[in-house]
């Protein structure tokens, strides 16, 4: 039942390297003469876009305290927790994860600031249906113990136990419907059970949220809602 309060979800050492220093990354550290050398392959290759940012003097700008959901708070987890990214240029999102804190939604937002905990969601849910943000959809959350689901996906928790339903209030379903839909609308990926999954249903992970208690039909329909909405307003 463990959440991603619980245990560090990290498994971001990309390419199987321990020392935390990718192939991608030293593109960039090793010198004037290899930038150089991987801008032009890079742009050989039609992905200079994506990395422009990596390069020296070339930092993306963030305007501080910025979120992407209106109205959020904003509660900056660890740079640890996270790596900077371009989504969705230089990956594609297509998911949103659901997990349950194991905890409060205060819990949630201390740990996720702890850089030794090694993980973070992008967004927390409170049971009256507040919403924090603790890290820009830019950039790739530690949340579902997979690299590949962690690129491709928004994590949002939600405060509460999976054992105890009380958990899992109406207010709570409706404002993380209303932010699940924004995601589905801004990159455009269905509201449907194979784009929002429950982090039990990640490939290779030991957790079991959001639970049996978790009412899936009820929240799918609460987003498809909330997405027609959105649609419909496009077209007016």
């Amino acid at each position: 039942m463990r959440g991603v309060v619980e245990s560090g979800e990290r498994g971001e050492r990309e390419d199987g390297d321990p020392s935390g220093v990718t192939r991608r990354r030293a593109l960039w550290i090793g010198g004037a003469g290899v930038v150089t050398a991987g801008a032009a392959a890079l742009a050989a290759t039609g992905e200079l876009s994506h990395w422009w940012w990596r390069l020296p003097g070339n930092d993306r700008p963030r305007k501080p305290g910025a979120v992407d959901y209106r109205g959020a708070q904003w509660a900056a987890a660890s740079p640890e927790n996270y790596r900077r990214a371009d989504r969705p240029a230089d990956y594609g999102i297509d998911r949103v994860v659901v997990h349950v804190v194991q905890g409060s939604f205060a819990t949630a937002l201390r740990v996720f600031q702890d850089p030794g905990h090694e993980a973070a969601a992008h967004y927390v849910i409170r049971k009256d249906g507040h919403v924090a943000q603790a890290v820009r959809e830019l950039d790739v959350a530690f949340h579902a113990g997979n690299r590949g689901y962690n690129e491709r996906s928004v994590g949002i928790e939600h405060e509460g136990f999976v054992d105890r339903p009380e958990s899992f209030t109406a207010a709570m379903y409706a404002s993380s419907a209303r932010l699940t839909a924004r995601i589905c609308h801004r990159y455009g990926f269905p509201a449907d059970r194979e784009h929002i999954v429950g982090h039990v249903e990640v490939p290779g992970t030991d957790h079991t949220d959001p639970g049996p208690h978790w009412d899936w039909d009820r929240y799918i329909g609460l987003v498809v809602t909330e997405l027609r909405k959105r649609e419909a307003a496009d077209q007016a």
